[in-house]
């Protein structure tokens, strides 16, 4: 007679997936190396390892994106052959990318149904598919407007989209690959909610992520990855945050920032009524003022889409903008963009969007580690001729000290993963010595062993006396590293506040526009 484990499905229920000795090789590197994984049915089941660990691309494999070199893979208890993705459908297994793979000029409802109509008449399949979603929305929490076109739609409702259109085929296995990279914090609790109907509903869930509150949070069981291998798997509840940081690094890792109090000293970037008008004649930038002073650093916080794009493009010489910025007191000219002029004034811009704004993805390592700098004096010979081998020896040197992976400048930035693709940005920027660096999502998809290292680097830059605006919609990140605190709400600055003078609970408050006014208290000002 079989017993109950407590998970509602029988104690002898075959694992929902088991892959025996995967191994997978790309030219020089070995990205699986004999891993083994069993992933019981009705679970979440996390995998976790820096950038460059072979997660994702053992996830691929399952998907049937690649062929394993060797290995078997068996779907609820039975060896199956998955030469594509079509076939891990059939198997029942869904995956949602890290980048979405949604057609965006078409409705929620086209989206769902592409790749899987009845017949050549497609209304019959969207009038199955409208029924459908409308039973999965009120089972999941998977609300979303069948008829929305999808470029309309927020971040969050498109990786919903993604989750449809998997239950609509039938999943039964659900891969996310690091599915909250893009999304709010209230976009990412509701995630889990999902994730967490899904498992009561019998569904089996692998989350690839690098985030350990996550894992802790949502899972129940977790693998972790280091440089293609499977070193261990743990049931959630008997590990811990600094066990699955050392397993997945290989040492100890401090999971704070250590950092001693700032020494603000003159003011570097001033800001005084900043505003921005999109091209379809909405304010984006709502007259805002600040200032930065050299040592310290300023934290941005808000919900993406409350202006912080906007205020790093103007910043970063990518869009203009009206009102005034003085650069160590004198003024500069925002009326255009002009990227360049924003270098020569001493203002070093890491993009919140790498690949769109930071990289030219079908460039090498070795000319992405230049980008923007390639006309200095440095990398140049007479008559404007590049200067090679100045060059290959600093995207060397930046690849060891960042610890890009694979260590190979000649590799086109698409060939890395989103972690790796951040360490060449922030290189390249870090390393130019500025003035003033502006940062965007620092560590968006980045590992935690890298997380660490760009953390220690920025208090680096502070400490040696730059001034810093830092903006992330990770509010961790914000009260670890800033000094102040300013928090965006609809193109306005709803408060600031010094950073340690203040919570979550509070910062939270002002992102949802409860502003200073009506009796809050003030932002402790900085004297001249």
């Amino acid at each position: 007679m079989n017993g109950d484990n407590g998970t509602g499905r029988p104690e002898t229920a075959a694992p929902a997936i088991e892959l025996r000795g995967i191994s997978k090789r790309f030219g020089p590197v070995r990205a699986n190396r004999d891993v083994c994984l069993t992933v019981e049915a009705g679970e979440i089941h996390g995998i976790v390892g820096e950038n460059g660990a072979g997660k994702s691309t053992l996830m691929e494999i399952l998907y049937g994106f690649y062929a394993a070199d060797a290995g078997q893979i068996v779907v609820n208890g039975v060896e199956t052959e998955i030469p594509d993705s079509q076939a891990a459908i059939a198997a029942g297994i869904g995956m949602v990318h890290q980048h979405f793979k949604l057609v965006e000029t078409f409705t929620v409802l086209e989206n769902v149904v592409l790749g899987a109509e009845d017949g050549v008449l497609l209304r019959p399949s969207l009038d199955r598919a409208r029924a459908l979603l409308g039973n999965l929305a009120q089972e999941y929490e998977l609300e979303v407007d069948p008829d929305a076109v999808v470029e309309t739609l927020s971040v969050g409702l498109q990786q919903r989209v993604e989750i449809l259109k998997a239950l609509y085929r039938n999943a039964d296995i659900l891969i996310l690959d690091e599915p909250t990279g893009v999304l709010t914090p209230s976009e990412a609790d509701h995630l889990f909610r999902i994730l967490r109907n899904l498992r009561n509903q019998g569904k089996t869930v692998l989350l690839i992520t690098h985030k350990l509150r996550e894992i802790m949070d949502v899972t129940d069981s977790v693998s972790v990855m280091r440089r293609g291998e499977m070193k261990a798997t743990l049931r959630t509840e008997a590990t811990s945050p600094e066990e699955l940081a050392e397993l997945m690094v290989g040492r100890k890792v401090l999971l704070s920032v250590e950092k001693r109090p700032s020494t603000p000293g003159e003011i570097r970037l001033d800001v005084e009524n900043l505003s921005v008008t999109d091209k379809t004649g909405v304010a984006r930038l709502k007259g805002i003022s600040f200032s930065v002073r050299s040592g310290e650093i300023l934290g941005v916080a808000g919900v993406s889409g409350n202006g912080q794009s906007e205020l790093l493009a103007v910043l970063g010489g990518i869009s203009p903008g009206t009102g005034q910025i003085r650069v160590r007191g004198q003024t500069i000219d925002i009326s255009r963009a002009d990227g360049q002029a924003r270098r020569s004034d001493g203002i070093a811009h890491v993009p919140e969007d790498r690949q769109r704004l930071g990289l030219v993805m079908a460039f090498a390592q070795w000319e992405n580690a230049v980008f923007g700098y390639h006309a200095a004096p440095a990398y140049c010979r007479q008559l404007g001729l590049t200067n090679r081998r100045t060059i290959f020896e600093t995207a060397d040197t930046w690849i060891q000290k960042y610890d890009v992976r694979p260590a190979n400048k000649n590799l086109a930035a698409s060939r890395f993963s989103g972690g790796n693709q951040q360490k060449i940005v922030i290189s390249r920027e870090f390393e130019r010595n500025p003035d003033i660096l502006i940062v965007g999502q620092p560590t968006r998809g980045v590992d935690i062993g890298a997380i660490e290292f760009i953390h220690r680097q920025i208090i680096a830059l502070r400490d040696a006396g730059k001034a810093i605006l830092l903006v992330s919609v990770e509010l961790d990140e914000i009260l670890s590293l800033s000094d102040r605190v300013a928090v965006m709400f609809d193109g306005r600055i709803s408060g600031e506040r010094i950073t340690a003078d203040t919570d979550e609970r509070e910062l939270g408050l002002l992102m949802a526009g409860m502003t200073d006014k009506g009796g809050s208290r003030t932002p402790e000002v900085l004297p001249e």
